[in-house]
């Protein structure tokens, strides 16, 4: 996150990772983000869990306890007794880490005040081979400040204000500590998750898309906009005579709806003359294959008035009836960071423990 307003590199790989990538099956990634202005009325530490895309738990200073974020997760047999309490704890320990690390983060890159984020996103994925992969990596103010890699078991600073951190963690023996979690602990969790959630988690809905077009002198801005698909991962491109135009394409991200779906919207700005060499193109786990949309402009001017017409005469059956009503309830009222124990769950406690930057 950052400072509000400013978005860097490192903030849209963590953000871009909830939403999953190319070969992958099922994914198991947790984020937490310390703030040292949050805003009147929200919390400065969260901490969320995601499983497939979709949150199951849920901690932040204000309720001081990790909490279930969907159905299956609360089933007796899904986790173990000791489960809430276990991560509750290790939440309480990453909350009280990064009060100081905001601190000394501040101090290191020699800045007085102002607004100033920590982030950090860990997790591990199945692949479509049943093969698995594991990341650690962290980001101050929305820009990458370190991660590791599991393989080497290395932490790579990618600032040199990153360096003092690298060091203190390799001494303190923490990337045993990672791998393990990362290659084993972590993925049988996910594989648990996967079982108990998968009523759930393999639900699909395909999303509704309607294409539309808004010109405005010499610009046409296209929008596909597709509604009410699940699960939440989704790719929305505009393709140029068959290219995807990803340099041009604006996201708006992707929004849950309040029935549980979601809805998800990317437009480009054209020359009128070259809409017919584009085409919005959707890929989601409901669809077979991906599917091409094109936007037809509504040139009969005929259907269109009837359209309004037909709107002017609701409106005034909707007023009249509306007018009954008030005067019938008028008349009424009138009268009166530590290393992971082998039990560990999904989330991690060595995101807790000593492990100050």
């Amino acid at each position: 996150m950052g400072p509000r307003g400013a978005v860097g590199p490192g903030l849209l790989l963590l953000l871009g990772a909830v939403c999953g990538a190319a070969g992958e099956i099922h994914s198991l990634r947790y984020f937490y983000t310390a703030m040292t202005d949050p805003g009147p009325g929200m919390p400065w530490f969260v901490y969320v869990g995601y499983v497939d895309g979709e949150k199951f738990v849920h901690y932040d200073n204000t309720v001081q306890r990790m909490e279930p974020r969907t159905e299956w997760v609360k089933a007796a047999a899904a986790v173990d007794a000791e489960y809430w309490d276990r991560n509750t704890r290790g939440a309480q320990g990453s909350e009280q880490n990064n009060r100081v690390n905001l601190v000394t983060l501040r101090e290191r890159f020699n800045q007085s005040r102002g607004s100033h984020t920590v982030q950090r996103m860990y997790g591990c994925d199945v692949l479509e081979d049943n093969t698995t992969r594991g990341y650690s990596q962290d980001a101050y103010d929305g820009r990458d400040f370190i991660a590791f890699d599991k393989d080497t078991k290395t932490f790579t600073a990618a600032v040199p204000e990153a360096v003092p951190t690298k060091l203190k963690w390799e001494s303190l023996d923490l990337p045993e500590g990672w791998k393990q979690y990362l290659e084993e602990i972590c993925v049988e969790w996910l594989r648990r998750y996967v079982e108990y959630g998968k009523a759930e988690l393999g639900r699909r809905e395909q999303p509704e898309v309607r294409v539309s077009g808004k010109e405005a002198g010499a610009i046409l801005t296209l929008s596909c906009r597709a509604h009410g698909f699940y699960p939440r991962p989704i790719v929305i491109s505009w393709m140029k005579d068959g290219k995807a135009q990803d340099q041009e394409t604006r996201s708006g991200g992707t929004v849950p709806n309040s029935d549980g779906t979601y809805h998800a919207c990317a437009s480009i700005d054209i020359r009128p003359e070259d809409r017919h060499k584009y085409q919005c193109r959707v890929e989601h786990a409901s669809l077979s294959q991906p599917v091409l949309f094109s936007w037809e402009p509504q040139s009969n001017l005929v259907p269109i008035l009837a359209g309004v017409a037909i709107a002017i005469v609701a409106l005034a059956i909707v007023a009249g009836v509306g007018f009954v009503i008030w005067r019938r309830s008028a008349g009424k009222k009138e009268k009166g960071y530590n290393i992971a124990p082998a039990q560990d769950s999904g989330s991690s406690s060595l995101a807790s423990g000593s492990n100050h930057a």
